[in-house]
């Protein structure tokens, strides 16, 4: 490719230190908003050596993309091409990168084959050991706030007013329901509270909608779950008439929300027990939800 065309330019830059050993991600904000991060440093950042560096290896080792959804290994084959501030490029005039959410989704298909048994040398297992601690670095914030953090962007992103990002995130009218959490993310809580979960009945302790919230929903941008109240309110019954996820634009506001959820799952898959996950996750989120107690969740 000879020409710049149908190339992107990134507007911030910086290098994010993330993983085991610390590994240096050169990382990149385009001009368009998505968030870019090296292939060298994602490779680096799961312990994966030698000179064939790139997510692209990724693809040639079967017993991990089996568990990489389609679009995953989509953003994995065909990488970003930019340039603009910090990027090295190539003989082509370019550089290549991959979205920034590229790397939880390999840290999760690496983890999972690692569940499944399909894991079996010292090498697979050290990018299991390096993905795990990975997770638990950008649960904190989401690695799309740590590439923000790291380059600086989030100081532009602050200027923003609230109703910018309402609009952003609260669709103007009710999407249809669909299913935005998966049955493991209630498996894994119904796990750790202890109680028993009937496939035969959809109904939950009354604290499930509390812990949605404050695991969930107040993870969302500032004024986001305030916004959703007020636009669907508990109704005189005692009980909101839809979903709140029905609320949240299809694009951003449910795409936040779904990467949430893997989120906090993985943190509850990896934890034996409530007061374990609850270190986990007020170590990985910065706050300090409160352990409830047997009396409160009856």
């Amino acid at each position: 490719m000879n020409s710049l065309e149908a190339v992107a330019e990134s507007t911030h830059f910086g290098t994010l230190v993330l993983g085991k050993d610390g590994a240096k991600i050169k990382c990149f904000v385009l001009k368009d908003g998505r968030r870019v991060i090296s292939g060298r440093g994602l490779t680096d950042a799961i312990g994966m050596k030698g000179r064939s560096v790139g997510a692209k290896r990724i693809l040639g080792m079967s017993k991990i993309t089996r568990y990489l959804s389609e679009e995953a290994s989509e953003n994995i084959s065909e990488p970003i091409k930019f340039i603009g501030k910090g990027t090295l490029k190539n003989e082509y005039g370019y550089a290549t990168g991959y979205e920034a959410t590229v790397l939880l989704d390999i840290c999760e298909a690496i983890l999972e084959a690692r569940e499944s048994g399909d894991l079996h040398s010292e090498q697979e297992y050290r990018y299991a050991e390096y993905c795990e601690a990975l997770v638990r670095s950008f649960a904190k914030i989401g690695i799309v706030a740590l590439v923000d953090e790291a380059t600086g962007y989030q100081e532009e992103r602050a200027r923003y007013e609230l109703h910018k990002i309402l609009e952003a995130y609260v669709a103007k009218e009710l999407l249809p329901w669909s299913k935005r959490f998966p049955d493991e993310f209630y498996k894994e809580l119904f796990r750790l509270r202890g109680w028993r979960m009937s496939p035969m009945s959809v109904k939950r302790p009354k604290y499930v909608g509390k812990l949605t919230n404050q695991l969930i929903y107040e993870h969302l941008p500032k004024g986001v779950l305030s916004e959703l109240r007020e636009k669907n309110p508990v109704t005189d019954k005692g009980y909101r008439k839809d979903k709140h996820h029905q609320y949240l634009t299809a694009n951003i506001g449910n795409s936040h929300l779904e990467k949430q959820v893997a989120s906090v799952t993985m943190l509850m898959r990896i934890s034996p027990d409530w007061s374990t996950f609850m270190r986990h996750f007020n170590r990985a989120f910065g706050n300090q939800m409160p352990l409830f107690e047997e009396a409160d969740i009856q």
